[in-house]
């Protein structure tokens, strides 16, 4: 049996790492303890285009990442998952592409007068903080509450980099995490959620966040974003 210096197997090890293999798999405590994989690392199982059947082509799967191929002119579009969630906790990596936009929007409603993921959900924003092209209020940075609530950005690696993500919905309390660093909280459905609403974009959207039950919606914003070990919890 060839024997490996300990040298080559940390390098093995953090090369593994960095390629993304190992992740999209659940530990037997992880298991016991209720929590589900959103993408299995390979397919697009359990996802669709938003007010569609399957999932378009411009939405693809390579080395452990599901990601949006920009280049891919057809197949484009929002995807949610097949199932809806009500109090969650969700966690997952994200890297966005330089000067590219996205997010993962929660509590989507699908109903024929739907017209968008955005207009029933909120979003925990994926963008590239220093050089997209345009300028950004401190709410729709990386890790926000998009145009509600800002995250500080020292929390946020920059474009091209894997960062670590969590959305926690629990009995109307709201938490956005990132990096291991808890990015927003908030209360859903009091006065000062209204008050937040009502100095957004979101105002104009008579159907925003009303539900308390929703899919979970990965943003086709004209920019590449990848996506690994997604997780959820139901609680």
């Amino acid at each position: 049996m060839k024997k490996w210096s300990l040298a080559f197997v940390l390098m093995i090890g953090i090369s593994q790492l960095i390629s993304g293999q190992g992740t999209n798999t659940l530990t037997k405590k992880e298991k016991k303890k209720g929590w589900e994989l959103l993408f299995d690392g390979e397919t697009t199982k359990g996802w669709h285009t938003f007010k569609q059947s399957g999932v378009g082509e411009a939405w693809k799967v390579s080395d452990g990442a599901l990601y949006l191929d920009v280049s891919q002119m057809r197949g484009r579009g929002d995807i949610v998952t097949d199932r809806e969630f009500g109090d969650f906790h969700m966690t997952f990596d994200w890297k966005i592409a330089p000067k590219a936009n996205s997010g993962v929007i929660f509590l989507v409603q699908e109903r024929v007068s739907d017209r968008a993921t955005w207009h029933t959900g909120p979003e925990y924003q994926l963008i590239d903080n220093v050089n997209y092209p345009g300028k950004l209020d401190p709410r729709q940075m990386s890790a926000s509450l998009y145009d509600l609530i800002a995250c500080p950005v020292e929390f946020v690696k920059p474009a091209g980099e894997w960062n670590t993500g969590a959305i926690k919905l629990e009995k109307g309390k709201l938490q956005l995490f990132v990096n291991g660093k808890l990015a927003v909280t908030t209360l859903l459905w009091d006065e000062n959620w209204d008050r937040l609403v009502a100095g957004s974009k979101f105002i104009k959207e008579k159907d925003f966040a009303k539900s308390r039950r929703g899919k979970i919606a990965i943003q086709d914003h004209g920019g590449m974003v990848w996506m690994r070990n997604m997780k959820i919890k139901s609680l």
